[in-house]
């Protein structure tokens, strides 16, 4: 890792948000966050963040910015349990959806882990109790010992996770899934976009396989990934889990990394067996 100073910081602050983002990413190859301690740690989180919020840089330095600001920790993240966690949507039907703002975090699943959310029962539904106790399953809280770390920073979304893992989360954060067609009227507005940000779908907009990441990124990078009431990853980063079921299958939202754009429109939908687990598959939270 290059060397840190006020100087450094100072130099980083008087650049324009590409070439600061740039400089910033070329700290990360060997970026060590117990390195820096006290003002100095605050005053990187703040240049971290700044970078990240100025949307500058190739969508690769973007990336590693974003993972530097994950390992700090991200000033940005809050529980469900803090107001700054929700946002407040208009739907197609004239009413409205509070909902997280970003898609659930690795951090706050630790959260749930941490707090014995796999052994209370009273969080998973009948399936997701059978489904625990079956011969074979490994749930997130044993195989994430095995997932190569670049999936588990504390800022990006937490993927490999089944329907029924997602479900018991929102049930511990008071919350619940969307269903489809609030998803879906989230994206649109009363405007009824296809994308987040309108039309059309463009380059650089959503974590898409065209931007050739190859994984999730920090929740929130993508700033146009972006409704105008502050939500965030509606067309790429990682697929969600919804509430829907189809003939024992359950509807995702596709629009991931590892997906095409086409998978980002605000109508795209997809099945999937709720016992399903892959690296771009996520969720998010409503609550009401």
């Amino acid at each position: 890792m290059g060397t840190i100073t006020a100087a450094e910081l100072e130099r980083l602050n008087n650049l324009n948000a590409n070439e600061r983002a740039e400089s910033l990413a070329g700290f990360a190859d060997d970026f060590d966050p117990d390195a820096l301690e006290g003002a100095l740690q605050q005053e990187f989180i703040d240049v971290l963040l700044a970078a990240v919020e100025g949307g500058g840089g190739t969508a690769r330095a973007r990336m590693l910015v974003g993972e530097m600001l994950g390992k700090l920790g991200d000033p940005r993240l809050y529980m469900p349990q803090y107001p700054s966690y929700w946002r407040t949507a208009p739907l197609l039907d004239g009413g409205s959806l509070e909902l997280g703002r970003f898609p659930v975090t690795n951090s706050e699943f630790y959260r749930f882990v941490e707090d014995g959310g796999y052994d209370d029962e009273s969080h998973w539904t009948e399936a997701g109790r059978a489904w625990l106790a079956a011969d074979g399953t490994r749930p997130w809280r044993d195989s994430s010992a095995d997932t190569d770390e670049k999936f588990l920073v504390d800022n990006q979304p937490v993927v490999g996770i089944s329907w029924f893992e997602a479900a018991a989360y929102a049930s511990w954060a008071g919350g619940r899934l969307l269903t489809f067609q609030e998803r879906m009227g989230v994206v649109r507005g009363p405007g009824k976009r296809p994308y987040p940000w309108g039309e059309p779908f463009g380059h650089g907009n959503a974590n898409t396989r065209e931007e050739v990441l190859a994984r999730p990124c920090a929740v929130g990078l993508y700033r146009r990934d972006c409704t105008p009431e502050g939500v965030f990853d509606l067309a790429g980063n990682v697929a969600e889990w919804v509430e829907d079921e189809v003939d024992e299958q359950r509807v995702i939202a596709p629009g991931a990394w590892s997906q095409e754009s086409l998978s980002s429109w605000a109508k795209a939908r997809a099945l999937q067996a709720p016992e399903c687990r892959g690296s771009d598959l996520g969720f998010r939270i409503a609550r009401g």
